[in-house]
């Protein structure tokens, strides 16, 4: 009997969502994803701290040497991640710029330079933005500009019809943040095909591939094995180390989802900004957890900052 993990890759190409380089050697997945907060984790261990001293000496005489320094060593830490999978590393926009577009196109060509510069080729990078109207429209321009995007913090169907039409490459619905929303407003457990999280997700895939959009549907933000099992099937899904570890651990033969294809799927919609905006702000669950995610990312990366600037400060 093989594990559900290697059962789940018959169906699913697997990322790993850590930035943890001996997780990432042992489990083996095809992607991976960072995010401020894997980062600051990052950040923390002692594993990372000679390539955190480096940055910091680095960017020590730049205009803005904190900021210089984030950069660095998140393209640092991907770039050692890039090593050790065939597939793509995801870096993300600092959130502070969600709801600007003009400046998130520039950190994102700025930080597929510095992947360049370490000759790491551009089709070996997603760059990753929360999906706000401002981030989902600066998306639309990197992809014509052949810098490809992976549209995160996504919770609603309004987001994920603009992403589909801004032709981003992938999107990343929170699976289990959604399901938080729901267990703790109606103060109840979901479980497979019933989690709200994992409905969302089937919603959007079935979207996707009735109206033939190439966006990849790439799950996120797993709170158990359940959940993931529910989206065998899906184009990918985003793991945390810890259940990886898990799938890896129990044996069991695992089907693609009915839930992908089967189902109500909606007829396709263009969403002008107006409309967006509506549509999203009718969706409690997406509008609470949208905002709340991208002040989570901001603070920490406004942490990690707090972390350069002391450790810059105890070398002196």
């Amino acid at each position: 009997m093989i594990s559900k993990l290697e059962s789940l890759k018959q169906h699913t190409l697997i990322v790993a969502d850590t930035g943890d380089i001996d997780a990432i050697r042992t489990l083996q997945p095809v992607d991976a994803t960072t995010n401020p907060s894997l980062l600051l984790k990052a950040a923390e261990q002692q594993s990372y701290s000679a390539l955190l001293d480096q940055v910091i000496r680095e960017a020590a005489n730049s205009a803005d040497p904190v900021s210089e320094a984030c950069d660095r060593f998140a393209v640092a830490v991907g770039s050692e991640i890039v090593k050790l999978i065939p597939g793509r590393i995801s870096t993300e926009v600092d959130a502070r710029l969600s709801f600007d577009r003009p400046a998130t196109l520039k950190k994102a060509v700025e930080l597929i330079e510095r992947y360049e510069r370490l000759g790491i080729t551009r089709d070996r990078v997603l760059i990753k933005i929360a999906s706000t109207w401002e981030g989902i429209q600066a998306a639309a321009e990197l992809e014509r500009e052949g810098i490809q995007c992976n549209l995160t913090l996504l919770f609603s169907f309004a987001q994920a019809k603009a992403c589909a039409d801004a032709g981003v490459f992938l999107i990343s619905p929170f699976v289990g943040r959604i399901y938080d929303w729901y267990k703790n407003r109606e103060g109840r457990d979901f479980s497979g095909l019933d989690d709200p999280g994992v409905q969302s997700v089937a919603r959007i895939y079935r979207y996707y591939k009735k109206h033939l959009y190439n966006t990849v549907v790439m799950g996120a933000s797993f709170r158990n094995m359940g959940q993931i099992e529910a989206l065998a099937g899906c184009d990918r899904l985003t793991i945390s180390p810890a259940l990886l570890q898990e799938l890896k651990a129990e044996e069991g033969q695992l089907l693609a989802s009915s839930l992908l294809s089967k189902g109500e799927t909606d007829e396709r919609e263009v969403l002008d900004e107006a409309l967006f905006r509506w549509q999203h702000n009718e969706d409690a669950m997406a509008t609470e957890k949208l905002a709340e995610g991208i002040r989570a990312f901001a603070a920490d990366q406004i942490k990690l900052e707090k972390l350069i600037v002391a450790r810059a400060e105890s070398a002196v």
